[in-house]
């Protein structure tokens, strides 16, 4: 029997995180570790799990750390399980202590078990959607904007007081554009909003 270790994040910036599971899936004994940063809300993308569950054979167990890490929705989740089951693939959740055999081993209770953990799974994650949607219309509706501030901003701010300065630097809107990679055109879109007459 072959222990393989699948882990998973969504994003890119969430390194941490993936290491963590790994540590925790060599601790488990998995000599075979599957990884990727990708959503779990489809299988279509997830390269490296369809790759792990390629390599699983009879009698192997595929150790994940927690569901919502194997998949987002339980549709998804279920159909990953039970492609595995059938294949002869046991798979074992570590902080869930669950772990899912071959289909004629699996009791009821555990399937009920899985499956309500799998959905409140999903109903997480369709919080955290709804949640973030309702917060961007509120500053919509405010005015705001939601995300990382514009790269843009501080050089146009940088562009707006060469041009103040220019008596004194001596360059030109295509100097200051070079200089701080803002385009020409959107230095005269500011200007116009200050209402300074566009120098050459």
């Amino acid at each position: 029997m072959v222990l393989v270790g699948y882990a998973r994040v969504s994003t890119v910036g969430q390194d941490n995180g993936l290491e963590t599971q790994k540590q925790l899936l060599e601790e488990a004994g998995c000599k075979r570790i599957f990884f990727e940063k990708v959503t779990g809300i489809s299988r279509l993308k997830r390269n490296e799990l369809n790759e792990a569950i390629k390599f699983l054979n009879e009698g192997d167990t595929l150790v994940v750390t927690k569901i919502d890490r194997l998949a987002r929705s339980i549709i998804d989740l279920n159909n990953i399980v039970k492609e595995l089951n059938v294949k002869g693939v046991s798979v074992r959740f570590l902080k869930e202590n669950i772990e899912f055999q071959v289909e004629e081993n699996n009791n009821s209770l555990q399937t009920l078990l899985f499956n309500i953990l799998g959905s409140f799974a999903q109903f997480e994650r369709d919080i955290i959607v709804e949640r973030t949607g309702e917060g961007r219309e509120r500053a919509k509706k405010q005015g705001k904007h939601m995300g990382r501030p514009s790269k843009d901003k501080k050089a146009i701010e940088k562009s707006l007081k060469l041009y103040n300065e220019r008596e004194t630097n001596g360059m030109s809107v295509k100097d200051i554009s070079k200089i701080t990679g803002v385009p020409r055109s959107s230095i005269y879109a500011e200007l116009k909003k200050v209402k300074i007459l566009p120098y050459h």
